[in-house]
């Protein structure tokens, strides 16, 4: 199937909810503003591209491309990631509120989260390699099986991590996360 080549463009303030974003590819392109809520994203390969105060929440994203893109002050409540093209996926998250997402299964090393809300977020089997959780709130984000090793989360808070259930190697935490690693011990820290 031969796909429409979209380069250089930026998108202001559409509502893709009413209607379809074009299924494309969307290279170096911006998107602000924009409403994505419960629209099929499927099939759209973003390049290089950042999406500024959208609202994407509960898009579909079966086989989405999403390499070398950011999010910034964006809405992407109920997303299933795992449903995207996961060869060479990269995104990045900043000032996010990402609740009731997925990653389950993922290979999304390095992946930097900032100032973003995580709450009951699934990293079940997901490889975060590297990541970095930088003043991230994980409040019933799950992680089993999630390798988290070197993965920076000394300024994340509310995550309830099990050492023996994830690879945490070499990863930093803050004294004050402590808990979060004990939490399944019931013992009290003071």
């Amino acid at each position: 199937m031969e796909r429409n080549y979209i380069e250089d463009q930026s998108f202001e303030k559409e509502d893709y909810s009413t209607r379809a974003l074009q299924c494309a590819v969307y290279e170096n392109c911006e998107f602000n503003h924009c409403n994505f809520a419960g629209s099929n994203l499927s099939g759209i390969h973003f390049i290089e591209c950042t999406f500024s105060n959208c609202n994407l929440s509960t898009a579909k994203l079966n086989q989405a491309v999403f390499r070398e893109v950011a999010f910034k002050d964006c809405k992407l409540v109920g997303l299933h990631f795992e449903n995207c093209d996961s060869f060479l996926i990269a995104i990045s998250f900043s000032n996010c509120n990402l609740q009731l997402s997925s990653f389950y299964g993922m290979k999304i090393r390095k992946t930097h989260f900032k100032n973003c809300i995580l709450h009951e977020v699934d990293f079940t089997d997901a490889d975060l390699k590297g990541s970095v959780f930088e003043n991230t709130d994980l409040f019933k984000a799950v992680f089993y099986n999630t390798n988290l090793e070197g993965a920076d989360m000394h300024t994340a808070s509310n995550y309830a991590i099990d050492p023996e259930n994830n690879r945490i190697q070499k990863a930093k935490f803050a004294m004050t996360g402590l808990p979060g690693l004990l939490l399944k011990y019931k013992i009290k820290i003071d």
